[in-house]
């Protein structure tokens, strides 16, 4: 390739990023869309290796998917309300804790000004501010109504969703044989080999992790709700979330569980906090056991480290639209980078003798 035409894919390819950045916006539903025909297509391809046409399988796999919200819609939601709206009211419990009884002790371990926490000042714009939430639901109403036209474009993307999705998720194995069939034919195999390495890796931490983590919040939920405690649903579904990080779920749901409890019974209580424990100890051991060998296997997905730092990174540069994107561009920048580090294993630079080597280049 001349000098020349590098530089046209070059410019080519930063003005696909400049013009992607600008559409940043709207992007959002068609992304979402895309996830769902993404998760959705195994499974319409399933029904059609039994003789269902590409088209009744799509309207079976959104039939199901619909009734899966609608049964959140209906069921979780309220509980999920409910129980933040719990929460809140023990914020000022939890902010009376810390001030008369935690910070005290670590201002007398550590040696700190009396006033060095401010807390007055933190404890009275939070109670104000509690005190004029209510209502959950009429909170992220009046946010939502706060323009007619924020509104009637948040309506708009939400109902373009399905709609996407469904001609998508139909058209799916369509539009990838167009794509292949516009691909070099010299490099054709070459990109084949990379798009199926990237399916592998978003296909093992997309599909896999996800329905890892769905399990755990259930286990954690229902485990938590078991022995009692008032915000089991709520810390067990952030827990389950959080399990996108492995042992990150762990962490953070044994942590809040055992702050839960303590206010919840007054003081360490011995039967909660062991049933706590039994629950996160399950947990625990179903992820590692059960869910992640049969779910995501041994296939290679995006190291923790990789995760966090994608997903942060993401949000702060293009919102929503870049959390959406995080893991499919960082599964392909991790394989890339991965046959990069091959290419350099090959190449004469990682072939010289080191210093003071007498050994001969090895020329694999």
């Amino acid at each position: 390739m001349t000098d020349s035409r590098r530089w046209m894919w070059l410019a080519g390819l930063v003005l696909f990023c400049w013009l992607l950045y600008l559409l940043t916006p709207i992007l959002s539903p068609f992304l979402v869309a895309m996830l769902l025909a993404y998760l959705g297509d195994p499974l319409v391809d399933r029904l059609e290796r039994h003789k269902l046409s590409r088209t009744w399988a799509v309207v079976l796999v959104f039939s199901l998917f619909s009734l899966l919200l609608l049964i959140l819609l209906l069921v979780l939601v309220p509980m999920l309300g409910r129980q933040l709206m719990r929460l809140y009211e023990l914020v000022p419990q939890v902010l009376d804790w810390l001030q008369h009884q935690a910070l005290p002790w670590t201002q007398a371990q550590f040696g700190l000004a009396e006033d060095f926490w401010r807390f007055e000042q933190l404890k009275a714009a939070l109670s104000e501010h509690l005190g004029k939430t209510t209502d959950i639901a009429g909170m992220i109403l009046a946010q939502a109504t706060a323009s007619s036209l924020a509104l009637l474009g948040w309506l708009g993307n939400l109902l373009l969703i399905p709609v996407v999705a469904f001609y998508l998720l139909r058209d799916w194995d369509v539009m990838l044989a167009k794509l292949r069939g516009m691909l070099p034919r010299a490099r054709e195999s070459f990109v084949v080999q990379l798009v199926g390495e990237c399916h592998e890796v978003l296909g093992a931490f997309i599909r896999g992790q996800l329905m890892v983590m769905l399990a755990l919040a259930g286990i954690y939920a229902s485990g938590l709700m078991l022995v009692g405690l008032e915000l089991g649903l709520l810390i067990g579904v952030l827990a389950g979330l959080a399990s996108i990080v492995p042992y990150m779920g762990f962490i953070v749901g044994f942590g809040a569980a055992l702050v839960a409890a303590l206010f919840q019974f007054g003081g360490f209580e011995l039967y909660p906090l062991i049933g706590i424990a039994v629950v996160f100890g399950i947990g625990q051991l179903l992820e590692g056991m059960l869910l992640t060998p049969w779910l995501v296997g041994d296939r290679i997905g995006l190291h923790p480290v990789a995760v966090i730092f994608s997903i942060l990174a993401g949000g702060q540069l293009f919102g929503f639209t870049g959390v959406l994107l995080a893991l499919p561009v960082a599964a392909i920048i991790m394989v890339l980078l991965r046959h990069a580090h091959d290419f350099y294993k090959l190449s004469d630079l990682y072939g010289e003798p080191g210093a003071g080597s007498d050994e001969p280049p090895n020329p694999a």
